[in-house]
């Protein structure tokens, strides 16, 4: 089941924006109640304060017995009808506000408790603060109606979270256009890749990147590299196997024509010996060709810990029929534990091309010498000859493809120190090619880092 794409812009906006409308709620729930608490505190104590002024009025009238008894206050603000205060003494109104009832507005006189209550009155929840006179027979009242502070309240909060609800709109958009600008480099590396031919494969400018798709850049442009180098192997090896394979090829059929035209025995039995060599060069041809194009075209190997010894005993052993048929010497020497990190594959192939070499390219009769030694944390392989060697100029070319010695009549097709080459860069061996000074010939030293069991 395939799922619909996800759009980055909508997603980062909805999260975005809705974090802030959470935020904003948030915040308007302890607004609402932190301001609900500070006014009921402050109201409070304006209910205190004003029972505090009617108590101090009753003291200083407190000579007279008939004071002020069943005056109605004047009402002179607007919001006086939610406000109301009563006075008895001795049980009895001697005064209070146009809008107090007679009955004391929290409970019987004779229950008097001094403090806030809520209280119903007439239908209407009211917030009472009683206190007692000069002395215990004068009991002061003073109320305020509940909704009156609700009221307030909602004043209060709109004048507040209004702005902040009339700029959340503003802020989605200017969200949205943050959002989108920020996300234009990517629309621009969507395009351009879409613009992009099959074969383009230059890197991508990071001209003005920013820094979050800097790394994807990079990535990009290293998988290009990437791909330039395998399509760049292809077309090598392509252009290698046409080229050389031509020549052992047309050699084959030139010497298939020959045994076929001849009446001889012996003039056809060398003609077909001369195809089967080719034959046998052809085909170690295009093993050398397409181990070179797997070393240059796949990742890294495997790598395990190894005895160089018995791997090098194992390869010589496979070569030393040829070097017998010519009459040479082989020599070999190892050393116990010589164990490295690489893949067996691999290094058999580096070890046989380097041996094979030896006895391919020194002369009849030659001593050929391989060891295998421990060197200052080093394991060290070396290969040497007593051939004709190879002059400084020409040493230096070794690894290049398809360069053969000159003068040289053995058969080859000179990619074999390419491919020593590649399997030492993927092993990161140090490979020296030189002069014996033992034995006059070519010497090779392969070192490696030793590993542990």
């Amino acid at each position: 089941m395939t799922t619909s794409p996800h759009s980055l812009q909508r997603r980062l906006l909805v999260v975005v924006l809705g974090a802030v409308v959470v935020a904003w709620l948030a915040t308007a729930a302890l607004t609402w109640s932190d301001a609900r608490h500070e006014l009921d505190e402050l109201l409070d104590g304006h209910l205190a304060q004003a029972a505090a002024i009617l108590v101090v009025q009753q003291a200083k009238e407190g000579e007279d017995d008939n004071h002020g008894e069943g005056v109605d206050a004047p009402s002179l603000h607007h919001y006086a009808p939610k406000v109301a205060f009563q006075v008895f003494h001795e049980e009895r109104l001697a005064m209070r506000s146009s809008n107090a009832p007679d009955q004391p507005m929290a409970g019987a006189v004779r229950d008097f408790k001094a403090g806030f209550a809520t209280v119903q009155i007439q239908g209407a929840a009211w917030r009472v603060f009683s206190a007692y006179g000069p002395e215990n027979d004068v009991h002061v009242y003073v109320g305020e109606e509940v909704d009156s502070r609700a009221r307030i309240l909602r004043a209060v909060l709109r004048s507040t979270l209004l702005p902040m609800a009339v700029a959340l709109p503003l802020l989605a958009l200017a969200l949205w256009w943050a959002i989108h600008r920020s996300l234009a480099p990517m629309r621009q590396l969507g395009l351009a890749l879409g613009r992009r031919q099959p074969s383009a494969l230059e890197p991508l400018a990071l001209d003005g990147a920013p820094t979050e798709i800097t790394p994807m850049i990079h990535a990009l442009n290293d998988l290009f590299g990437r791909i330039g180098r395998l399509l760049e192997s292809e077309r090598r090896f392509t252009a290698d196997a046409s080229h050389e394979l031509r020549t052992p090829i047309a050699a084959i059929r030139a010497q298939a024509q020959v045994a076929m035209a001849e009446t001889e025995d012996l003039l056809r039995q060398n003609a077909l010996h001369n195809t089967l060599e080719g034959c046998d060069r052809a085909i170690r041809l295009v093993d050398q060709l397409l181990t070179l194009s797997r070393l240059e075209s796949s990742a890294t190997p495997a790598m395990t810990s190894l005895d160089l010894g018995p791997l090098v005993r194992r390869v010589v052993a496979d070569v030393a029929p040829k070097a017998v048929g010519k009459g040479q010497t082989l020599e070999l020497e190892t050393a116990p534990d010589c164990r490295i990190a690489g893949s067996e594959t691999l290094l058999s192939v580096l070890v046989r091309n380097l041996v094979d070499n030896a006895v391919r390219y020194s002369p009849r009769g030659a001593r050929i010498q391989i060891a295998v030694q421990h060197n200052a944390g080093q394991v060290c392989l070396r290969v040497e000859d007593s051939g004709p060697g190879i002059a400084d100029a020409d040493l230096k070319r070794l690894g290049e493809r398809f360069f053969r010695v000159p003068g040289n009549d053995e058969n080859g097709s000179g990619l074999g120190w390419s491919i020593v080459k590649r399997i030492a860069a993927v092993h990161q061996l140090h490979v020296l090619a030189e002069r014996s000074a033992q034995l006059g010939g070519l010497a090779v030293t392969v070192q490696a880092r030793a590993a542990h069991a």
